[in-house]
């Protein structure tokens, strides 16, 4: 694990930082901006894209802190398709409870809602050549500081220690800083029926 500087530290993430992924994930979730006035209801960003890793990947779950206060996230899954799997059974249906009856009223209401409707984490289509996939967000403040880098590492080890041969993850086309960064690592840029996504082997030096 990285060393704590300047109050910042990377750990492995716990049940307590749940209601943090979800603040994390909404305040992230418009390209890397704030979407907090595209959902009606501030989990929904979470329930996809955030918190299921915690629950059901928790080795594969770390979390920046700065004084105790988290600030950015990275999660994934050694195996996007056993965890598909576990979703279907034990996730997917708490959250169609908790969402019952929420009628799309906000700008993004509507993708999230058919995403839970009928859901698929990762990108479709590469889960085969790439079976792993992660997500990281990380707020303003904590930006720029080589944490994103020092995360996505700290994730690559941890997957790689773990046999996994490749990895892969979805960007928004619009998210320019995003796509520089990935490049900067090293993943190749790959478009996949009509998606936007990044990927790397395993066997590759470390970033």
């Amino acid at each position: 694990m990285p060393p704590k500087i300047d109050n910042y530290l990377i750990r492995p993430a716990t049940e307590d930082d749940v209601d943090a992924l979800f603040h994390i994930c909404l305040v992230t979730a418009d390209a890397g901006a704030d979407a907090s006035t595209l959902y009606s209801n501030p989990r929904l960003p979470g329930y996809v894209w955030a918190v299921p890793y915690l629950k059901f990947a928790p080795e594969f779950a770390f979390v920046l802190a700065k004084h105790d206060r988290v600030v950015g996230y990275v999660v994934g899954t050694p195996d996007t398709a056993s965890f598909d799997k576990a979703l279907d059974r034990n996730w997917w249906p708490l959250v169609r409870h908790e969402i019952a009856g929420l009628i799309p009223s906000a700008e993004k209401d509507a993708d999230v809602l058919e995403r839970i409707a009928n859901p698929h984490s990762g990108t479709s289509g590469l889960e085969v050549t790439y079976p792993a996939h992660l997500h990281i967000n990380i707020l303003p403040e904590a930006q720029s500081g080589g944490w994103g880098r020092l995360m996505i590492e700290t994730m690559l080890n941890k997957l790689s220690g773990h046999g996994v041969a490749a990895v892969h993850l979805g960007v928004s086309p619009a998210n320019e800083r995003a796509k520089g960064f990935y490049r900067h690592l090293g993943f190749e840029e790959l478009s996949h029926n009509d998606h936007l996504a990044f990927v790397m082997k395993l066997d590759r030096p470390a970033v």
